[in-house]
């Protein structure tokens, strides 16, 4: 049995875009739900899919952090070729962490990080357990057999690391840039968040120079915020955070 691959989603909505990114393991359904809710309210919504995700997860093991960041610089270039002057960036996990690039790498009007890692103590032994697991479920999926199962795993286990470490490279990349962010931002933690050490959102708190930035905590929500208990408010949230930007098309 075959899974259907997700697919990328441009949702229009008005002249005030945002770029969507979705996390390691995701796939753009981590967004799609925040795409929505934004489009009705006349925001234009694009989330791509970062290379390796929603395929089988051997692919995703052939793919570093560098290879991610070129998928967003085009789904960025898509949107600017679409005619969207004015870009608001928003990622979950990676792709907070991608978001937190984009606000050092370009001129964004705002940003959202959700859930986003800037320590790397555990984060490997964490992020190799996800993988595991993620593609565990995903031979599932497939109706593989157990004994299937169990011998692609045993496969996959003996595939190098690289795709991990890059991503630990990207951390701190990123947060040796903090200094360099200037957007305004506003910055989602989940309490539950199972993945990512609190203590990164007020890394990221602390250490950008913006002017304009808050930082919320959603104590019911899990690391997959958009997914979880507290869902609507975060979008009402994001959105709130988005109509007190000053978007030039407005004036």
């Amino acid at each position: 049995m075959k899974v259907v691959p997700p697919k990328p989603f441009t949702f229009e909505g008005g002249n005030r875009a945002v770029l969507l990114l979705h996390a390691f393991t995701g796939n753009s359904a981590d967004v799609r739900m925040l795409g929505r809710f934004l489009q009705k309210r006349g925001y234009t919504c694009h989330a791509p899919i970062l290379k390796g995700h929603g395929v089988p997860p051997e692919e995703l093991m052939e793919a570093k952090a560098s290879d991610w960041w070129q998928d967003v610089e085009k789904a960025w270039q898509y949107l600017k070729n679409e005619g969207y002057d004015e870009i608001a960036v928003a990622g979950l996990s990676l792709g907070g962490l991608m978001t937190l690039k984009t606000a050092y790498m370009f001129d964004v009007k705002g940003i959202i990080p959700m859930c986003a890692p800037l320590t790397t103590s555990e984060n490997k032994d964490r992020l190799y357990e996800g993988v595991l697991q993620y593609a565990k479920d995903f031979k599932q999926l497939e109706k593989k057999d157990e004994q299937q199962i169990e011998k692609e795993m045993e496969a996959f286990r003996k595939r190098p690391l690289d795709t991990l470490y890059s991503i630990n490279e990207t951390i701190e990349d990123v947060r040796g840039s903090l200094d360099m962010i200037y957007s305004p931002a506003f910055i989602v933690q989940a309490e539950k968040d199972q993945m990512v050490e609190l203590e990164s959102a007020n890394l990221i708190h602390d250490e950008i120079a913006s002017h304009d930035k808050t930082i919320k905590w959603y104590e019911n929500s899990p690391h997959v915020i958009t997914h979880g208990p507290e869902k609507d408010q975060l979008h009402e949230d994001i959105y709130q955070f988005l109509e007190r930007l000053d978007w030039e098309s407005d004036n």
